[in-house]
């Protein structure tokens, strides 16, 4: 032993009893806890709600502990440790001379420090009062996980910064008030997993470098600034790449390596009460004890049951006399004990606390800072029809309806304490049984009671009717139907909903029943009121008027009534990430555009193995708040967003072309592993032009700066990634899930026929609100007649109905025979069938599978080029290409399907062809007219077969596997198919028949001819293989119909588009295909 220890430490049983903190159940001192004093030298007590009647009581058991331990010659006073952390979670509750202030979440949502230091420092002096020398706090968890998280409203906030600055006021708060403080709970009690059974325990699955960036924060703070006395190490697990650690509080990790060596602290480490079920059941409480020690733990906590705490001591004394344990460890703990002691007690001030006579001192002004503090950190998040306060939203002669939670009273509370006093009386008087019928009676009654006062309140405020009924995991029954039909306005309470799902569920279902109400005419109000955790409704915008007062005790409701009823004006915000900064639109004096505030997200590039999970929970809530037209989300998967093994291999067999690259990024919680928006990106090297090919955000995360993140990052990498980009591209048609920015039809055709039934005017306002958030927030010209703009096109899918009753028009065969114009089929799947051509680098393919390539390649975009010879090259070449002959169409039957010739249609379960479209020059159709005797069959052989030469003028590709390997919406969602299947048919590629000199307009003409023939070919294909519907994908002036980037363009295909519809065909979705210079985008290089 060292000089500097008293020569009574030699014996190792005071040694001993200095290491632990123990308490008991009851109002008086036990001999139990006497003997644990007198006999093993205990040297510090925890108190709880269970020991503590009143302020008075409470001062007296203490300097009757005090007493026993002077009396037994303890050196030091004992340290008498209570849990007072405001809120719902006090331990001493008196309304006389006690006085209640927020939780820890309460006051940050006050959104003043320097409050929480007065509220803390208030808190102290009462307990202090009372022979309190040690509070457990500050609470300095990040509440990484908000929502699910039994810890709730204790904590501050999920910002670590945050957390660090109203800890380190509490903090200082505490000390000035005399008393030692203890941070709690490290490591971190803010993102635990619970495996569900009695006997385990809550694991932490972040890794040290997650926690060090977040959770390890505060407490890194608090330390460095030496006035944190004690830690509280948790009881929970640890588990990941780096530490595999049963419970927090008995590793060495944790507590020397982690705690001391890396973050500094020298000052007193106490464990989690080592009772729990799983630690006793896993290695007893003599070895866990032993552990705790070990790992560094200076204060060993044992809550309440003696014959444990026997064993804990026995199990210290046992490792000491084994050498498990060595004298220097202990009398290492013992000098950081003593050293608290001496900072916050001596035995003049711990045998004579003030007591009652300066608590009524204190009072009133203690009084004044909690109505203010509660006052401050009510919270209206929401009030979007204006109901607040109540009678500038009701008359006074309507009814209000209050709906409360059945939940169980704060154990510091008023109906607390009456239960347990009626409890007492009924315990001395009554027989066994009907204390067991006291109980469910009044666990029952107290349920209901918590919110009673309340509704008494309110109707005295407002001096109007007020109607109160609790509610239930039942769910809503009649008597609340009734109740709502009678009110006008209904105030509905909810106490952690994210937890209790019965009520998220009720509320909902309140929610609904009042807007159906007033729809129909009814006046029908509801504010849902969040008396605990914020996180309830904090998302869910359908709930229009949202207040969070962060606990229920009896002072937080009376502050919530004084706010309903407009005695203050509530201005408290939600702390963390979720606070609300007022987003004022900033309009510049020459009429500029408006700016919005925007955050910065951490965003990280798409990890397959860690964001696959994520990605599908996100297109999963991407359908639940999608529009009824875009209700496709639901076929695609995470997988949809990257490019094919198909594709990997067509450019493969194309090394000679540079090869088409991509890279996705996510904003997620990296503590959940859930993702709060996605952006995938894609670069074509051959026309340097950079796509964002999708951007989504979780509905329940938009309007936080998500989406602009994502953006930004996507075009930043795409900059420094490909200097030598040129081009950015909204839309992306390979992947095919958004080709462009969604449109409503009516954005894209201005005439009734493509307006399809239930396209509404708030998909349009949808589609204008998309368009101005990537014009004045991501910085995108829009405006067809800017020079920034390269290219815009319009992309529509249609669909054909009912195919099988479909009948071609019946003057169309002629017309194209007329024009000198043949189709015919070439099959996919590369080709060992036709001739082929040593010349090209595709010498797998036909020359007729070369020439559809070359056509596509000069007249449409490098993704519709990989998409013909994914077409050609994915289906094995089971035939060979086959003319398409048109029967012969008689006046006496104008409307005679007509046919193909092909001889191997029967034969064959190909289901990808090519429709090539060609002109004969003009000597051969000249030749063929003067020969024919009546209109007749048109046959097209392969190219260049018959002897002349002959030129591709339109393709098509007929596919419905195709498409949704693609992940094309139409071919995905199949809407309108039924049991016959549903047929593809995808890219018309059309140019003008340049042979012809021919005037603009008969060129339209004529394109639009040749886009009837494909089509109608197409459809006969499906037909014949018993499709029952069709869809038509990638109609656009950008596929050739009309010419990319043409000043006439649009209207060539709008045209384009009224032709199909006059076919049969429906808009099923738009897309708008954006282009913008690369200098559009410089400042973000």
């Amino acid at each position: 032993m060292d000089a500097d220890l008293d020569p009574l430490w030699q014996d190792m049983d005071w040694a001993i009893g200095q290491m632990l903190i123990m308490g008991w159940d009851g109002t008086e001192v036990t001999p139990q806890i006497r003997e644990l004093i007198t006999d093993h030298h205990l040297g510090s007590i925890l108190l709880t709600a269970k020991n503590l009647k009143s302020a008075h009581q409470t001062a007296k058991l203490v300097q009757e502990l005090q007493t026993i331990a002077h009396n037994a010659g303890h050196p030091y006073p004992l340290l008498i440790a209570l849990d007072q952390e405001n809120g719902g979670v006090n331990s001493l509750f008196d309304e006389e001379h006690i006085c209640q202030f927020p939780s820890s979440m309460g006051q940050a949502a006050a959104g003043s420090p320097d409050l929480s230091y007065q509220l803390a420092k208030a808190t102290a002096t009462e307990v202090s009062a009372c022979g309190v020398n040690l509070i457990l706090g500050p609470v300095l968890d990040v509440l990484t996980n908000a929502r699910y998280q039994p810890l709730g409203v204790r904590a501050t906030s999920d910002d670590p910064q945050e957390v660090s600055q109203y800890g380190i006021a509490a903090m200082k708060g505490y000390k000035d008030a005399g008393v030692a403080t203890c941070g709690k709970h490290f490591p971190s009690y803010g993102n635990l997993d619970f495996l569900g059974s009695s006997l385990d325990i809550p694991i932490i699955t972040q890794t040290l470098e997650e926690l060090a960036l977040s959770a390890l924060v505060p407490f890194r703070n608090a330390i460095a600034t030496g006035k944190l006395d004690a830690m509280f190490v948790g009881g929970c697990g640890i588990t990941n790449p780096s530490m595999k650690v049963a419970h927090a509080c008995l590793s060495e990790q944790v507590v020397d390596e982690l705690l001391r060596e890396e973050l500094g602290f020298t000052g007193v480490a106490i464990s989690e009460c080592l009772e729990m079920e799983a630690l006793r059941t896993e290695m007893g409480v003599r070895t866990g004890t032993i552990m705790a020690v070990q790992a560094g733990c200076d204060l060993v906590l044992l809550c309440r049951a003696y014959d444990v705490q026997l064993e804990a001591i026995s199990g210290l004394k046992l490792g000491l006399e084994n050498e498990v344990l060595t004298k220097e460890r202990v009398y290492t703990s013992l000098r950081r004990v003593l050293k608290m002691k001496r900072g916050c007690t001596d035995w003049a001030k711990a045998l004579n606390p003030p007591g009652i006579s300066l608590l009524k001192q204190i009072h009133p002004s203690h009084l004044a800072l909690s109505m203010k503090a509660y006052d401050d950190s009510i919270t209206v998040m929401r009030d979007n029809e204006k109901l607040l306060p109540l009678n500038e939203s009701m008359h006074q002669e309507e009814e209000l309806l209050l709906l409360t939670p059945l939940v169980k009273p704060l154990p510091a509370s008023a109906m607390t304490k009456t239960i347990l006093e009626g409890s007492t009386k009924i315990r001395s008087e009554n027989p066994i049984h009907d204390k067991w019928i006291h109980r469910e009676r009044s666990a029952i009654m107290s349920g209901e009671g918590v919110f009673r006062e309340l509704g008494r309140s309110l109707a005295r405020a407002r001096h109007g009717k007020l109607l109160h009924t609790s509610y239930t995991a039942n769910g809503v029954r009649p008597v609340h139907e009734s109740l709502i039909q009678r009110a006008s306005t209904i105030i509905l309470l909810t106490a952690d909903a994210n937890r209790n799902l019965y009520q998220a569920g009720f509320t909902k279902h309140v929610a609904m029943m009042c807007s159906l109400l007033k729809a129909s005419g009814h006046k029908k109000n509801l504010i849902v009121v969040a008396v605990s955790s914020p996180y309830d409704f904090a998302m869910d915008k359908s709930i229009g008027t949202y207040i969070c007062t962060f606990d229920f005790t009896e002072t937080a409701m009376s502050a919530l009534v004084r706010a309903l009823c407009g005695a203050f004006t509530p201005h408290g915000t939600l702390p963390g990430t979720l606070r609300k900064a007022p987003r004022k639109a900033v309009q510049s004096s020459a009429g500029g555009k408006s700016k919005t505030r925007t955050q910065h997200w951490l965003v990280e590039p798409y990890d397959v193995e860690r964001d696959t999970k994520g990605l599908q929970d996100l297109l999963f809530a991407m359908v639940r708040g999608s529009a009824p037209n875009h209700q496709y989300f639901y076929a695609f998967g995470p997988h949809s967003f990257s490019l094919l093994s198909d594709m990997m291999m067509v450019e493969q067999q194309h090394e000679e072309e540079p090869k088409m690259e991509e890279q996705h990024f996510v904003v997620r919680n990296s503590s959940t592993g859930a993702l709060y928006g996605f952006c995938s990106t894609y670069y074509l090297p051959s026309t340097f032009t950079g796509i964002i090919g999708a951007i989504f955000v979780d509905p329940s995360k938009r309007n936080l700066s998500i989406g602009y993140s994502l953006h930004r990052r996507a075009v930043r990498n795409l900059l420094q990634k490909h200097p030598d980009i040129k081009h950015f591209q909204l839309g992306c048609c390979l992947p095919g899930i958004f080709p462009g920015i969604p449109l409503d039809h009516s954005d894209a055709l201005s005439m009734s026929s493509a307006i399809t039934p239930g396209s509404t005017t708030s998909s349009t306002a949808a589609s204008s609100g998309l368009k101005s958030w990537l014009s004045t927030t991501c910085g995108w010209d829009l405006s067809p007649s800017s020079s920034s703009v390269v290219r815009t096109r319009k992309i529509y899918n249609l669909l054909l109905p009912s195919l099988q009753t479909w009948s071609s028009p019946p003057d169309l065969p002629t017309t194209l025979q007329l024009a000198g114009i043949s189709f015919d089929l070439i099959p996919g799947g590369g080709g060992s069938s036709g001739r082929t051509t040593n010349s090209t680098p595709n010498s797998s393919l036909s020359a007729e599978q070369e020439s559809v390539l070359s056509f596509v390649s000069s007249h449409s975009t490098p993704e519709i080029l990989t998409l013909y010879r994914l077409a050609l090259l994915q289906s094995p070449p089971l035939f060979s290409s086959s003319a398409l002959s048109y029967s012969s169409v008689s006046s006496a039957s104008p409307t005679d399907p007509t046919t193909y010739n092909n001889n191997h249609h029967n034969n064959n379960h190909n289901n990808t062809w090519i429709i090539r479209a060609k002109i004969q020059s003009q000597s051969q159709s000249q030749s063929q007219s003067q020969s024919s005797q009546a209109p007749g069959v048109v046959e097209g052989g392969g190219g260049g077969a018959g002897g002349g030469a002959e030129q591709v003028i339109g393709t098509i590709i007929i596919s419905s596997d195709l498409g949704r390997e693609l992940h094309l919406p139409s071919l995905s969602s199949a809407s309108g198919s039924s049991s016959g299947g549903t047929g593809g048919i995808i890219a018309p590629v059309v140019s003008s028949m340049t042979g012809q000199q021919q005037q603009q307009q008969q060129q339209q003409a004529n394109l639009l001819l040749v886009l009837q023939g494909l089509v109608m070919l197409g459809l006969r294909q499906n037909k014949r293989e018993k499709m029952a519907c069709c869809l038509l994908s990638w109609v656009s002036n950008g596929n050739g119909s009309g010419g990319s980037g043409s000043r006439d363009g649009g209207q060539q295909q709008n045209n384009s588009v009224e032709t199909l519809l006059g076919m049969g065909f429906e808009v099923q979705q738009v897309w708008e295909e954006v282009v913008n210079g690369v200098e559009q985008f410089a400042s973000l290089a």
